[in-house]
């Protein structure tokens, strides 16, 4: 089974990332073949800071790697560095209606937002599609959120496959956990957009910092607190054991307690579940050529991946 996951590098890795797609793909990397790769092309519609996205791409990959990444097990490698993806990206806009990207809720989501509106944050899924596609990926792990984005990459496979013959390989989704969806300091999901994040690898004031400027409500402390929609608690029940969640959310029913209390023990939880992870990630930072090393040699061993799907794809089409 061959697992494709991706990641943008528009910001520092968060706690959201974490729990939403770095976690679970770490976990995939014991059940198939892994790619994970950093979306710096994506991230072009986004960043316009140049050292700002290198120093993301370099950022993403160590945290990945201080996180649990196995180098042996999954190829780690940045988008750019795949020759094919933006040729692959070109072939299959030729074929894609502009219905299909129209009807994309992410793109709508995004001017909504303020984004100003461009054609590569138009034809976001049709990259997106090429990343996937490139691969003969069997499996993306995606949220319900970019479900529509994979049933996009399908039905460009599906056109091409109908006009040229079998192609392309028809990947299935992984449908991650909703449930593992972090709230952010202001009680949305967390999200680089929204400027509510608590990124992963934070000094220790600066984490406190974050976690004790979490929103709350006015509930008085002697009054039991509402669990429902509970950002501290949503975080908590992912970096504590199961009796501690159980004993701080009878703590929320019981009244008594204010929030400063059940934040300080969430800030001491993340401390003490992320420290393995620091001193990791201190051994990585410290050695940039390896760092280097692991991205050139999974973008050279992806980029076998996809050497014969685009032999075929160009003979099909008639480019060779």
């Amino acid at each position: 089974m061959r697992i494709l996951s991706g990641i943008q590098p528009t910001g520092l890795p968060h706690l959201g990332n974490y729990f939403g797609m770095m976690k679970p793909a770490i976990e995939l990397q014991e059940k198939g073949e892994a790619l994970y790769f950093i979306a710096d092309y994506h991230a072009l519609t986004t960043v316009r800071d140049p050292e700002a996205l290198r120093r993301n791409t370099r950022e993403i990959a160590i945290d990945f790697l201080a996180c649990g990444l196995d180098p042996a097990k999954a190829r780690l490698f940045r988008q750019s560095d795949i020759p094919c993806v933006p040729e692959l990206s070109w072939i299959l806009s030729t074929v894609t209606p502009m219905g299909l990207l129209e009807r994309c809720h992410s793109y709508k989501d995004k001017l909504a937002k303020g984004m100003s509106a461009s054609l590569g944050l138009f034809s976001y899924p049709v990259l997106m599609a090429a990343d996937i596609l490139a691969y003969d990926s069997d499996v993306v792990p995606v949220g319900k959120d970019q479900k529509q984005h994979l049933e996009v990459a399908r039905d460009i496979a599906i056109k091409i496959n109908e006009l040229y013959g079998p192609v392309f390989k028809l990947p299935e989704p992984i449908i991650r956990d909703e449930s593992a969806a972090i709230l952010g300091t202001d009680g949305a999901k967390m999200s680089k957009s929204y400027g509510n994040t608590v990124e992963l690898f934070l000094e220790e004031a600066p984490l406190k910092k974050k976690i004790m400027g979490i929103q709350t409500d006015s509930t008085p402390v002697e009054a039991p607190k509402p669990i429902e929609g509970s950002a501290i608690l949503g975080l908590y029940r992912h970096v504590a054991s199961p009796a501690d969640y159980a004993a701080m959310e009878a703590d929320f029913l019981a009244g008594g307690k204010g929030y400063g209390d059940f934040k300080k023990r969430l800030f001491a939880a993340v401390w003490e579940s992320f420290a393995p992870m620091r001193e990791k990630r201190k051994e990585f930072s410290s050695d940039p050529a390896e760092v280097d090393r692991i991205l050139r040699e999974g973008a050279q061993k992806a980029t076998a991946i996809t050497v014969p799907v685009m032999k075929r794809l160009r003979h099909a089409i008639g480019l060779s």
